[in-house]
């Protein structure tokens, strides 16, 4: 995988950690923009980078696609495990 070369932007609070997630599992753009299309979600890779970026707003839609795919609550892509608070 080659590394992030644009910092992230201010469009969302979710792409970051989306980002996170998929390449934990090992997982491709390519294939969770698959898995997003299956559920119904209309997105190509170009749309998902942008969202990972964090340059473009997260439709609820493709978060809920999201969380599905990776079997996580949305709150989850918007503050991750580590980061909350106890």
């Amino acid at each position: 995988m080659k590394p992030r070369v644009q910092p992230y932007g201010t469009k969302n609070i979710s792409g970051a950690n989306i980002e996170k997630l998929r390449k934990a599992r090992g997982m491709r753009q390519f294939e969770l923009v698959q898995q997003m299309q299956l559920r119904g979600v209309d997105i190509n890779p170009s749309s998902l980078s942008k969202l990972e970026g964090q340059v473009r707003i997260a439709s609820d839609r493709e978060l809920y696609a999201i969380a599905q795919i990776f079997s996580v609550p949305m709150e989850e892509l918007i503050h991750p495990k580590e980061e909350k608070a106890e």
